[in-house]
């Protein structure tokens, strides 16, 4: 079984920040699922951000000790990712990973990586850029559920036909598409009645009062618009006559946006008993779940791509009311965990005008996303019912809070999800091994439109140095004085780039002994492998008059006799 080096970026794990996405916490989860379930006692980690090992091995600890030893690959050593011929990126970005990996084959390894939301301009881009970049059969991409699927093959098709119109393309190599659903470590939200307890008492609730939960971002346009379910539990609160607690356990942008978020969702359900908390501490995050008797959330929004907080509201073992709505479809069992909601949209073809003015500028991403949500209708009388219908009826309540407990960790568990993931590594490494046995070379080369700008911009100098090009030590230098011009402010910019000092103190020694040399006879002191990075540093030298170029004539001269 093939385990993947783990492309490891702090920022798509950390869930410790004031800007807490869904990506974060299913970063955080997969991590810990990961190194929990994972065959095999190696876990390769990819050094992606360039950080201090010892920053990074915290943040793992954090998440999750583990007795695994980590084998780290630094973020320039690509080559050694042949060695678990994997690299997994915790994001859709294919084709930047392609153009990073083709110098070194096309070959050397396979990428994979997931979807979160596809209604950006940035991932959108992504999926296009596949049908374009050197992304290969052994490559693949993870979609968290069927309809981003769906989704992110109808834009590659799209993309393939215009190319095909336009330019007459026929080959299109693509990534492989799973579906495999974000997982949970279902354990970790466990209901405890000590918590249930606790936080009823916190938010002064009845023990015996039911209690609605919302776990998520508090962003109307970007994330979920409130007042369906604000709407259906006023609705359910009326019809059955009882006391309604409903806890929206959330975070916004800022205390302002918060503050207006909980007060007009509030006022659409003034017969129920609203309670607000920062979902975001570590301990709210899993122990929030003890508080109620079900889970609702109305998803209406195209950013959303899977849901993870319906699973975990399954994993917490409460029945959930949710929209049959993109990934929540692919999660909740309509009548054995809970209730999916009818939902409704727009033909297909109807919503050009917003696509045109988003794409233009002319309209915001929130305000396109918050356009199409609008435009999003439910079945409130079928929503009503559901909720009614667990409030009214406390062993129907027992059914589906025990069933989804069972899919929560039979179906969703990383212990399931994992091996998923591994086999579909395999499949991909098996597919790239395959087809390298039948290439001759693993054709490195260059992004065509990223090229080396001293070939893009090789028109612009008078000249290039050649090896019949011949360098002299500037009269009166030094190896003092090369290191004083070079470790200066304006020459020391892009150091880390440039000439080593012990290797600019061997040119100077070499030059003043020896007066004059080609750039042949300087190169021949480098191995051939490191000949290029110095040929270019010889100009840094020239560039603060440490070296000079000899003029043609008298360089001729010095090569004639």
């Amino acid at each position: 079984m093939t385990s993947a080096a783990l492309y490891l970026h702090p920022e798509a794990y950390d869930t410790t920040g004031s800007k807490l996405m869904g990506r974060h916490s299913a970063g955080e989860s997969f991590l810990r699922g990961l190194l929990r379930h994972a065959a095999g006692e190696q876990f390769y980690a990819y050094n992606a951000a360039n950080r201090p090992v010892s920053d990074l091995e915290a943040l793992i600890r954090r998440i999750e000790p583990t007795a695994k030893s980590t084998k780290w690959i630094g973020m320039r050593s690509l080559r050694e990712l042949a060695t678990p011929g994997v690299l997994h990126c915790p994001s859709p970005e294919l084709p930047r990973l392609a153009w990073t990996r083709q110098p070194h084959g096309d070959d050397r390894y396979s990428l994979c990586g997931i979807t979160h939301t596809t209604a950006s301009h940035g991932a959108m881009d992504i999926i296009a850029e596949m049908t374009t970049a050197p992304v290969q059969p052994w490559d693949g991409l993870i979609c968290t559920s069927r309809a981003v699927r769906s989704s992110v093959h109808l834009q590659m098709e799209a993309v393939q036909e215009n190319l095909a119109a336009r330019l007459g393309a026929t080959r299109f190599p693509s990534p492989q598409l799973a579906t495999i659903p974000l997982g949970v470590n279902a354990a970790d939200f466990t209901p405890s009645q000590d918590a249930r307890a606790a936080w009823r008492t916190k938010l002064d609730i009845p023990s015996d009062a039911i209690v609605a939960l919302y776990v998520g971002r508090l962003n109307p346009h970007a994330k979920m618009n409130p007042a369906m379910m604000a709407m259906v539990l006023e609705a359910a609160a009326r019809r059955t006559g009882k006391e309604i607690y409903w806890v929206v356990s959330g975070w916004s942008a800022s205390e302002k946006a918060a503050e207006v978020y909980h007060s007009e969702t509030r006022a659409l359900c003034p017969s129920v008993h609203y309670r607000e908390i920062d979902g975001r501490p570590l301990d709210t995050r899993f122990s929030i779940w003890s508080i109620a008797d079900f889970f609702i959330s109305l998803s209406d929004n195209i950013q959303e791509t899977f849901g993870l907080t319906p699973v975990e509201a399954m994993a917490a073992g409460l029945p959930c009311v949710v929209t049959d709505w993109d990934g929540y479809r692919d999660t909740v069992r309509h009548g054995l965990d809970g209730f999916r909601i009818r939902t409704f949209a727009p033909r297909a073809g109807l919503g050009g005008d917003l696509a045109y003015q988003h794409a233009n500028a002319w309209l915001s991403y929130e305000l396109y996303l918050a356009a199409a949500s609008q435009m999003t209708g439910i079945d409130h009388a079928s929503a009503v019912d559901a909720i009614v219908s667990l409030i009214e009826n406390p062993d129907l309540r027992m059914r589906m809070a025990a069933s989804a407990r069972d899919a929560a960790r039979q179906i969703f568990d990383w212990s399931v999800i994992v091996p998923q993931y591994e086999a579909f590594w395999t499949e991909l490494n098996d597919r790239r091994l395959a087809a390298k046995a039948g290439l001759e070379t693993s054709r490195p080369s260059t992004n065509p439109r990223r090229l080396d700008p001293f070939t893009l911009f090789a028109d612009y100098p008078t000249e290039t140095i050649s090896a019949s090009s011949v360098f002299a030590l500037t009269p009166g230098m030094t190896v003092e004085a090369a290191r004083k011009i070079l470790g200066s402010t304006f020459g020391a910019t892009a150091r880390t780039l440039l000439l080593a000092q012990e290797h600019c103190d061997q040119i100077v020694n070499f030059l003043a002994a020896s007066s004059k040399a080609t750039l042949e006879e300087l190169l021949a002191r480098w191995p051939v492998a490191h000949r290029g990075f110095v040929e270019r540093g010889l100009l840094w030298l020239v560039k603060f008059d440490v070296i000079r170029i000899v003029p043609p004539e008298e360089g001729f001269k010095l090569i004639e006799a």
